[in-house]
């Protein structure tokens, strides 16, 4: 917890200020039990009115003052408390992004949603608390016992005690509580997980009408949630009966022997010393309860804090090079050297694949499911590192250029088709402000998408709702192409991304890539399950199981590849076929 203590030090006037404050309001807590005994041995016991009413009139001015400091320190407070938040978000949202998808993988979805939400809100609560209190309770009990043994210090080693008990029973419940705090949030990640995989996916479970076993796995998971949660509330919960037990047992122990240090003029114990006691250890008291329940806010904290410094702690695989590597403009767009590649704990998704791939040509990748060829894909974009051989781009390896140029040089038709909340301009251009509109009205004329774009009201201003949910997937699939040519880049990459287009506008969109690498360069990689879209493709490239068992044209794939006349021979027929091996596309 201490290495965020980082993001205080933008706030140094609030850390400041909101403790001072509420240490001035606690001393001036600590004078009011003095101002009382007064007020009985001299007012009340003299009969003298004027007396009570002038140190009635101080009570009214120290309870003003501290008022006055306590609204200073919550104003500071909620100022630090919120701009650490902000802050911690912020940079742990920044992190996630540098992340490869090999850490993403790993660490999941539903855990980096519960980090950067209910984490960082244990953090912020802490830091409220931390100028709150953290100052005000411990000085309030330290200050109330020392106030005491200016009264009494025979009677003040009843305070001794009861602090003594207390700290003994608090340190191994603190110790307990911090390892089911844990449990708890991470428990909380799998309630994350099945609620966002429950809402992304509803449409599936009320096809199949499993709503009453979703509903079951929720709450299976909520139940272990909250068994940590009980648990760890109950251990916590021996904290305030401890209190008050060695309070109330201190009331009694200070009236019994105060009564008899009056009668007897011990330490010149007088009615309003003893009032003056009990009102600091109730002081104590009210102080030891808000001490046990900023144990349970800095336990919860101290647990947050190590899983959000778990994701600082996660250094990405994936780096890019600080400058940008020198390009032969001879040199292959995409060139495979003996490349590799494998899962965490998995085995190789890609064995040995070796190709090159020239400016303008269309490079098409087709093979059963599980393959490897959305593993192709992202390598190229360096979503992965390969673990053996090279993957260049215009004759530089991948590694060496800084990702943001690397991305800038290619544009990515994802398999599933997403849309971001916002406006249809806003999802073409991604945030960049150096796209024009007559490149996005291109790249959706290019992508077929243009002809029922025209008919929206709005035109670029329409809204899409998340997900793109008043789009078909069609429609959702032809903006995705277009948003990936919106950005003009040199290798555009379809990974299976025409999916759901009808056999004519896929046609009509193959033909419009042939044209862009022809006049503008661009090289276009095309995985597909369907022969059709790739046949016309310069180069295919067939995997089975990571391995590549055929490098080709279609023709000579039909003829020397087993596989990829098996995958043909299920989507043509054996006439289609024939002529296709004698060349008749």
């Amino acid at each position: 917890m201490f290495r965020l203590a980082r993001y205080l030090k933008d706030f140094k006037i609030n850390v400041t200020i909101g403790p001072l404050c509420k240490f001035t309001e606690a001393v001036f807590e600590l004078i009011v039990p003095l101002v009382m005994a007064k007020i009985i041995d001299v007012g009340i016991a003299n009969g003298d009115t004027d007396y009570i009413w002038r140190h009635g009139l101080i009570l009214v001015l120290l309870a003003v003052l501290g008022l006055s400091c306590a609204l200073v320190c919550q104003y500071m407070a909620s100022k630090a408390s919120q701009g650490v938040g902000t802050a911690l978000r912020r940079d742990l949202y920044a992190h996630i992004n540098t992340l490869s998808h090999k850490e993403l993988d790993k660490i999941g979805t539903p855990a980096l949603v519960t980090r950067i939400s209910n984490d960082v809100n244990q953090v912020q609560t802490a830091v409220a608390m931390l100028i709150r209190l953290v100052v005000r309770a411990p000085f309030l009990v330290i200050g109330a016992t020392v106030m005491s043994f200016t009264i009494s210090p025979k009677l003040s080693l009843i305070f001794l005690g009861a602090m003594v008990f207390i700290v003994c029973v608090m340190v191994p419940i603190m110790k307990a509580t911090v390892k089911l705090f844990k449990k708890q949030q991470r428990s909380l990640d799998g309630v994350s997980r099945i609620t966002r995989e429950n809402l992304t996916g509803v449409r599936v479970v009320r096809a199949f009408s499993r709503q009453e076993h979703e509903k079951e796995r929720f709450e299976e998971t909520a139940e272990e949630y909250r068994k940590f949660a009980v648990k760890a509330g109950r251990i916590n919960a021996l904290l305030n009966p401890a209190i008050f037990i060695a309070v109330n047992v201190a009331y009694l122990l200070i009236v019994y022997f105060g009564a008899g240090f009056v009668e007897n003029g011990i330490d010149g114990m007088t009615q309003g010393n003893v009032i003056a006691l009990i009102n600091y250890m109730t002081q104590i008291s009210l102080a030891l309860v808000v001490v046990a329940n900023l144990v349970t806010i800095f336990t919860k904290a101290a647990a947050s804090s190590a899983r959000i410094n778990e994701i600082f702690d996660t250094i990405p695989s994936v780096k890019g090079a600080e400058s940008a590597p020198k390009q032969d403009p001879n040199a292959p767009a995409v060139e495979f050297r003996n490349v590799e590649f494998s899962y965490i704990g998995g085995e190789n998704a890609l064995e040995k694949l070796s190709f090159s791939l020239k400016r303008g040509e269309t490079l098409g990748i087709i093979g059963g499911t599980g393959s490897g060829k959305s593993t192709l894909v992202n390598l190229i974009c360096r979503f992965y590192d390969c673990g053996s051989g090279e993957v260049l781009i215009n004759g530089a390896n991948v590694r060496d250029y800084p990702t943001h140029e690397l991305r800038r040089l290619i544009g990515i038709v994802p398999q599933k088709a997403e849309l971001l909340s916002g406006t249809l301009r806003d999802n073409m251009t991604l945030g960049r402000t150096d796209i024009p509109d007559e490149q996005i009205y291109k790249a959706l004329e290019i992508a077929q998408a243009k002809e029922f774009t025209d008919n929206l009201d709005g035109g670029l201003n329409v809204r899409v709702l998340q997900g793109g949910k008043n789009f078909s997937g069609g429609q959702k699939q032809r903006l995705t192409i277009a948003r990936a040519l919106a950005q003009n880049p040199e290798i555009v990459i379809l990974d299976d991304s025409s999916s759901a287009l009808d056999y004519a506008t896929d046609a009509k969109l193959r033909k419009a890539l042939r044209r862009l690498g022809e006049t503008d360069g661009v090289t276009a990689v095309i995985v597909s399950q369907r022969a059709n879209s790739i046949m016309h493709a310069d180069k295919i490239i067939v995997l089975d199981d990571g391995e590549t068992v055929g490098i080709g044209t279609h023709a000579e794939l039909l003829k020397s590849c087993e596989v990829y006349h098996e995958i043909c021979a299920t989507q043509y027929s054996e006439e289609e076929l024939r002529k296709q091996e004698e060349g008749g596309l």
